[in-house]
C-alpha cells in the first residue's frame, strides 16, 4: 500500500532536545552512522525533531527511565532545546494516524505491538527505508516515548548533503528555561501548526 502523504508547513518550528557538548545538534549525518528508530546504521542521513516542547520533555524523561535521577535533579543546563526550520515543500509519510499506519504495514496500536510490546527498531527501520525510497522526506509519528503515542515526532530524511535544518533561535535554550514549558507561547513562538494530508494525484 502507498504511504499516506503529507506536506510539512513551511516555515514551522521543530525542536530537538540536545546535549550542550555537540558541535552541531542540527547534522543530521550522526544518525547515517549510528542509525535511529526510522533508519539503520550505515544507511542514510536522518534527524530526529520533537513536534512540540511536551514531547521534548516526554524525550528527555525517555531517556532518564531506569535511572535514580528525575527530571527534577538535573542541572538547569545539563541539556538544551534547539529550535529549527526545515527546507521549503517537504513530503513525509503519515505514522500518527490509523490508515497512515496501516498504509506502512505497522499496527494502529503504534508505538506498540499488542502482542509484544513495543514495536522494535528494525522494523521501523524497514519502514523508514522504504519511505525514503518512495521518494518521501521523512516520517511524521506518534512518540515513543510514552506506550500510548502520546505527543509528536519528525524523523527527517534530507534530500542531499546541502539540505540543512536551519536554527530558529540565536542560541539554544538550557532546560532551567524549558523545563516545565508546556505550549508554543512559553518558548515565545505562536503556534504552531501540524502536517497535513497531501491530496492523492
Amino acid at each position: 500500500m502507498t504511504p499516506r502523504a503529507v506536506g510539512l508547513p513551511d516555515g514551522r518550528v521543530w525542536l530537538r532536545v540536545a546535549d550542550p557538548a555537540w558541535s552541531d545538534p542540527l547534522d543530521a549525518s550522526y544518525a547515517r552512522e549510528h542509525g535511529g528508530r526510522w533508519n539503520p546504521p550505515g544507511s542514510y542521513a536522518a534527524l530526529y525533531l520533537n513536534g512540540d516542547v511536551a514531547t521534548a520533555r516526554l524525550q528527555l524523561e525517555r531517556m532518564l527511565a531506569g535511572s535514580p535521577v528525575q527530571l527534577d535533579d538535573l542541572d538547569d543546563d545539563a541539556y538544551v532545546l534547539v529550535a529549527a526550520t526545515l527546507p521549503r515543500t517537504q513530503t513525509c509519510a503519515d505514522a500518527t494516524t490509523a490508515s497512515g499506519l496501516r498504509a506502512l504495514g505497522l499496527p494502529e496500536t503504534y508505538p506498540q505491538d499488542p502482542a509484544s510490546g513495543e514495536i522494535a527498531h528494525a522494523t521501523c527501520q524497514r519502514v523508514g527505508a522504504r519511505v525514503r525510497g518512495e521518494g518521501l522526506r521523512g516520517v511524521w509519528c506518534r512518540s515513543a516515548g510514552t506506550p500510548d503515542g502520546r505527543g509528536r515526532e519528525l524523523a527527517w530524511f534530507p534530500a542531499t548533503a546541502r539540505s540543512r535544518a536551519r536554527p530558529a533561535w540565536e542560541a539554544p535554550r538550557p532546560l532551567g528555561e524549558w523545563r516545565y514549558a508546556i505550549g508554543w507561547a512559553e518558548l515565545g513562538l505562536d503556534e504552531q501548526p501540524d502536517p497535513r494530508p497531501v491530496p492523492a494525484p
